[in-house]
């Protein structure tokens, strides 16, 4: 019996490493620079990134993610005029407000807003963002309203403290599909107005 549980317990441990080794081989993550480090946030530059965004009359997280993932993930699984499919990255963008919110895939580093398919879904729209710096804290599991916004009030309280001057709505990065179990990572982020005086740190 007891080599039983120890072959279990190496299976579990396989099948958990496997989990994270191919979320994090075959998944582009949006491209960053970390600018500040700080034991309860990082202060991050993200230049410009082509997205595919579904603005949609959803209040809350769960909302969201149903409705406005199945959109957009069928313009990038072919459903635009070139069937062509095109890689899921990470993060998730999702801006959650009372009124209407939204979900942004970030495109493939190789696709600008001329060389990307046009969606079938007129309530898809391909933008390309803006240079921003943004405070960042991280939290794991399943993302939940609760977890944003404790995370968020958590941020909020952080920059305070520091006394550095945030704008616009506390937004969520989702990292993981539903199917990842284990090593999962979310993100709340909000704009801030930032000299960039230190020297950034590159991340892919």
């Amino acid at each position: 019996m007891k080599v039983f549980y120890i072959i279990l317990g190496i299976i579990l441990a396989l099948v958990i490493a496997s989990q994270i080794f191919w979320a994090t081989l075959n998944t582009e993550t949006q491209t960053y620079e970390v600018i500040k480090t700080d034991a309860d946030f990082e202060i991050r530059l993200y230049p410009p990134a082509t997205m595919a965004t579904v603005s949609l009359n959803a209040k809350n997280y769960k909302e969201l993610s149903s409705s406005g993932f199945k959109k957009l993930a069928s313009y990038i699984f072919g459903g635009n005029d070139a069937n062509k499919s095109i890689a899921m990255t990470t993060p998730v963008h999702m801006d959650i407000t009372d009124s209407t919110s939204t979900m942004s895939f970030v495109m493939p580093a190789e696709y600008q807003k001329n060389n990307l398919p046009k969606p079938n879904d007129s309530s898809v729209t391909i933008k390309t963002s803006q240079e921003e710096y943004v405070a960042v804290i991280q939290f794991g599991g399943y993302a939940s309203d609760a977890d944003i916004k404790e995370y968020a009030l958590k941020l909020e309280n952080a920059l305070e403290d520091q006394k550095i001057a945030y704008h616009g709505n506390f937004r969520f990065l989702g990292y993981n599909a539903p199917t990842q179990f284990v090593g999962r990572k979310n993100e709340i982020i909000v704009n801030l107005t930032w000299k960039n005086n230190l020297n950034p740190t590159s991340h892919n």
